[in-house]
């Protein structure tokens, strides 16, 4: 009864627990935390075998002290931990009672999943009578998820991708659909997969958290299977996107900065992939087709933004390389405004939507294609993430999403291209928090740049300034700080917290430059505008140091790990989930599965002295000193591929040691000591955890 229902992703799901967004047609995902390393000079192997064993004794010492610190510890939590979990569980059996599984329409047939099985309706049935098709205990996955859903163009395959928590690699299973569905055929390591035909499958294989290779596989008449496509540059990450008219396969290949794409003639899957365009350093695109016309999505030429492009090409199969003519023969059809952030985009026969963030506020340009006009609508104020959903026909005159905050749950909402108005969807009622007051806020940072801050709080509360404050910061890979619907953050405002979000710089709140001007050699500045943000709310009466706590993920904590070194006294709790805290070491280190596609976000310390120099003035673990900090509490993963557990753990030792020197220079009586507790998961990893575990984090 307490199982939560686990929703299939049509599109490419990230929140993947990192951040739940979708993204341009092509793009990597923003799970993809870190990066990927080849190319090392290889020690002899005496000396190799001999430091791996040390290394390894080492991390077991390690690992044994701070679980049996955390066995010591847990307990004082007990009673609070409780209360919490069943306030949670009330939260969550509420909002996942009202809130529906994607559906996916073809022609008169709907397919959705739900608590792990494949459903087929009618799409004009009233009364809800839908079949299963099979579940993923019946294939022999009952401790996965289904992460991705294809269908074949003539529905006679089902292609899904299976993940447990515990593995970054997914299994792809192939289903011929029917009166009895049977599995056709099995594939390990899968990241992405698209139909180019009726029985046409192209996928990616994923090995050390990198995707290189694209096969292409059939399924009937001489069923064969086939390498189409090879990245060589280890900083690339490959994966596939059908245009929304299907037309064309596209096979991306992305780093950091830069991105190439294939097309692959869906009218004729088995001819060779033809380049668009050769890759341009600093340079993104994507593909999208409408009429025998692409229209490309691109940062090409200034400012360094993304642009919406059309070939003046028309397509003719013997003559595909005209539209890979390159950039000469792009015109300029629409281009975003400054500090403005291209949230996602979708393709329709006479229309394109653009879901755009600007100063914080999401709203949708529609651009006709008759008309060749432009309407722009300004989405609900309260309205912080979108979620598109599945438009699998592109001559459908209508477009559906979901926008929702941290603290309002999803609301279903379309836009009729005909009607050319919004509308908000009558939807089962679920319980929505009124007396949740949103104020948007800039902060001047050290060099006088304004800063969004996002702030929540409870309408009814008085004496903000003793209310307690949870600060969220992430600022890497131009991506957004998550700000979808959790029911942990409406049970902060309801006990009186107030929530603030800091979109600093390197995130991708304001578009590309704000990240560009957050990365490299200019990660300080995302430092200052964190102790910008958080000073601006103690000073406007939001909370004060004593009441402050801070949270971040992954790559946010290297923001948050270097504001507890520089500027202790601004907090007085840490929460970090899986950070990165050693960026030096780390990166230093060839051998790990991303290093290498992240030197465009960090930088190269083995070959560039000054970039070394720079890392280490705000790395998180190289800056750790005897100073009064605050209490931190993180969580790990054993699994974990992307945030070594021997950094952490390393971290967290020198942490609690400086605390301590520090407490006994400063002998005096009541002196207070600082919490640094560290709770390894066995089960979990950087990206997903079961429903479960994830409460018992929270």
């Amino acid at each position: 009864s307490k199982s939560k229902p686990i929703k299939c992703c049509i599109l490419d799901c990230s929140e993947s627990t990192c951040t739940h967004r979708t993204a341009p047609p092509g793009s990597i995902l923003p799970c993809r935390f870190f990066s990927c390393k080849e190319g090392t000079k290889v020690p002899s192997k005496r000396k190799q075998n001999t430091s791996r064993v040390t290394s390894d004794l080492l991390h077991k010492n390690l690992l044994k002290s701070e679980q049996e610190n955390w066995n010591d510890i847990s307990p004082t939590y007990k009673a609070v931990t409780k209360r919490i979990k069943g306030k949670l569980e009330e939260l969550l059996n509420m909002y996942t009672r009202n809130s529906g599984s994607p559906r996916m329409r073809f022609g008169e047939n709907v397919y959705f999943e739900e608590n792990g099985c494949i459903f087929l309706a009618k799409a004009d049935d009233d009364e809800g009578n839908a079949d299963i098709l099979f579940s993923i205990e019946d294939l022999g996955f009952s401790d996965a998820f289904i992460q991705r859903i294809r269908i074949s163009p003539d529905q006679s395959y089902m292609a899904i991708s299976l993940k447990s928590e515990n593995s970054e690699e997914a299994t792809c299973i192939i289903m011929k659909l029917g009166n009895f569905p049977v599995v056709e055929k099995v594939i390990p390591s899968v990241f992405s997969f698209e139909w180019a035909a009726n029985d046409v499958l192209y996928y990616t294989t994923q090995k050390n958290l990198k995707c290189q290779n694209v096969f292409m596989t059939t399924f009937t008449y001489q069923k064969h299977t086939k390498l189409v496509y090879t990245e060589q540059d280890a900083r690339f990450f490959v994966d596939l996107y059908c245009t929304k008219d299907r037309r064309f396969l596209t096979i991306n290949s992305n780093s950091k900065t830069t991105s190439e794409v294939w097309l692959v003639d869906c009218t004729h899957p088995f001819e060779s992939p033809a380049l668009v365009q050769a890759r341009t350093p600093g340079v993104f695109y994507h593909i999208e087709h409408r009429k025998e016309q692409l229209y490309i999505l691109t940062t090409y030429g200034e400012p360094a933004e993304y642009k919406a492009i059309l070939t003046d090409n028309y397509i003719h199969r013997i003559n595909l390389d005209t539209y890979c003519s390159g950039k000469d023969n792009w015109q300029l059809v629409y281009a975003l405004e400054k500090k403005t952030k291209l949230v996602d985009f979708e393709m329709f026969s006479d229309d394109c939507i653009m879901f755009l963030k600007n100063a914080g506020h999401l709203y949708l340009n529609v651009i006709s294609f008759v008309s060749h006009l432009v309407q722009s609508i300004q989405l609900p104020t309260w309205a912080c993430e979108f979620e598109l959903e599945s438009h699998l026909e592109h001559t459908t005159s209508t477009c559906y999403f979901q926008l929702s905050s941290p603290v309002h749950p999803p609301k279903r909402f379309a836009y009729s291209f005909k009607e050319n108005n919004l509308i908000e969807q009558a939807v089962q009622e679920v319980p929505i928090i009124t007396n949740c007051h949103t104020t948007r806020l800039l902060a001047k940072s050290k060099d006088e740049t304004l800063v969004p801050i996002t702030v929540f709080h409870n309408k009814n509360s008085k004496e903000l300034h003793r209310r307690p404050l949870l600060v969220h910061v992430y600022g890497a890979y131009g991506i957004d700080l998550n700000m979808s619907f959790k029911e942990e953050k409406l049970m902060l405002i309801e006990e009186g917290w107030i929530l603030a979000y800091c979109h600093v710089r390197g995130g991708g709140e304001q578009g590309l430059s704000w990240h560009r001007d957050g990365c490299q050699r200019n990660k300080l500045k995302g430092l200052h505008d964190l102790r910008a943000c958080i000073m601006l709310l103690h000073e406007l009466g939001f909370s004060q140091p004593k009441h402050t706590a801070l949270a971040a993920a992954s790559a946010g904590g290297v923001l948050a790990g270097a504001l507890c070194n520089t500027d202790p006294a601004l907090i007085r709790a840490v929460v970090l989930q899986a950070p990165f805290v050693d960026v030096l070491n780390t990166m230093m280190k060839t051998h790990l599965p991303l290093t290498i596609e992240e030197q465009e976000e960090w930088g190269n310390p083995l070959e560039d002295e000054i970039c070394m120099k720079y890392i280490k003035s705000y790395c998180p673990y190289q800056n750790i000193k005897p100073q009064c900090y605050p209490s931190v509490f993180i969580t790990a993963y054993e699994n974990d591929e992307r945030t070594p557990l021997t950094g952490i753990l390393q971290y967290v030792q020198k942490l609690r040691k400086a605390a301590l020197d520090h407490a006994s220079r400063k002998s005096k009586k009541g002196n207070w000591i600082p919490n640094i507790i560290l709770d390894v998961q066995a089960n979990g990893s950087h990206c997903d955890s079961s429903w479960e575990h994830s409460l018992n984090e929270v």
